[in-house]
């Protein structure tokens, strides 16, 4: 079995549509796929019926959390998307998507680029807006030559010249409202260095204390030292260790697939999970 457990479509800042994500990864041979788009399950009512026979989703979001002021993504998996306390959390941080990305904009137009929140929201379409929408206008503008390049503290990282907080979850709470509801959750990306500061082994093992599931380690931002530690790490602690693309079309270079998560710890998560079940596919549509 071939499962990848973190993509993303327009939903949120993928440039798949949920229909034609579910049909690629059919295509690319893999068995189960994980929707996880950033704090939204808009997509899965079409990801649902575009799904081709052989392949299995896994329906979840992408949490965006803080702590000690370190910003950080908690994968949610089948959870209960209705849910009222953790559905109000995740409008909460989304509502707060739009007022950031102007406060950007406005700074990026004092640093003498010339983004237009126009041209933003044009790249972002149904999607819930987010910072890879703006890298993307950078690109347009031709700033920096990848989205990627616009992922530093000269431009939008943590912390950079044209960085904007927003209201994001408290990583414990995250952790309490998922498993109220009937999910569970890894901690995406750990040590993608690269994005800005990593939150420390002492927190995460706080977090598995309270009931953390996994840490992702097979991730295109961990390279093969990392994730022997991060491996180790999990096993100290108890925690799952998956493995994932964090694919977002054309918007970054990985593929579908290029990084998967073992049958047996996917068996797992569906074992913990009591909120949604993973849906075979029947064909599409």
């Amino acid at each position: 079995m071939r499962i990848d457990l973190h993509t993303h479509s327009t939903a949120s800042d993928g440039t798949d549509t949920p229909a034609e994500l579910v049909r690629r990864a059919g295509a690319a041979g893999l068995d189960v796929i994980g929707l996880t788009d950033h704090d939204t399950t808009r997509g899965y009512a079409e990801a649902i019926a575009a799904l081709p026979a052989g392949l299995t989703l896994v329906t979840g979001a992408e949490l965006s959390c803080r702590i000690d002021g370190v910003g950080m993504h908690m994968l949610a998996y089948l959870f209960d998307a209705e849910e009222p306390a953790l559905l109000a959390e995740r409008e909460l941080v989304r509502d707060d998507r739009v007022p950031r990305a102007k406060g950007m904009i406005a700074k990026l137009n004092e640093l003498g680029v010339p983004v237009t929140w126009e041209q933003v929201a044009r790249i972002a379409g149904d999607g819930s807006v987010g910072r890879p929408h703006i890298a993307t206008a950078l690109v347009e503008l031709g700033v920096v030559p990848t989205v990627s390049d616009a992922f530093t503290r000269q431009w939008l990282a943590d912390g950079g010249r044209a960085y904007v907080e927003k209201h994001e979850s408290d990583p414990f709470e995250a952790i309490r409202l998922v498993k109220a509801a009937g999910g569970v959750t890894v901690f995406a990306h750990p040590a993608a260095v690269k994005r800005g500061r990593t939150v420390p082994e002492s927190a995460i093992a706080a977090m598995a204390e309270a009931g953390l599931d996994g840490i992702e380690v097979d991730h295109m931002d961990h390279d093969p030292e990392t994730r022997a530690r991060l491996r180790g790490l999990a096993g100290d602690l108890g925690l799952l260790v998956t493995g994932s693309s964090d694919y977002h079309g054309s918007r970054k270079t990985v593929a579908l697939g290029e990084f998967t998560t073992d049958p047996e710890i996917y068996g797992e998560i569906t074992r913990r999970a009591a909120g949604a079940f993973p849906v075979p596919g029947a064909g599409g549509v």
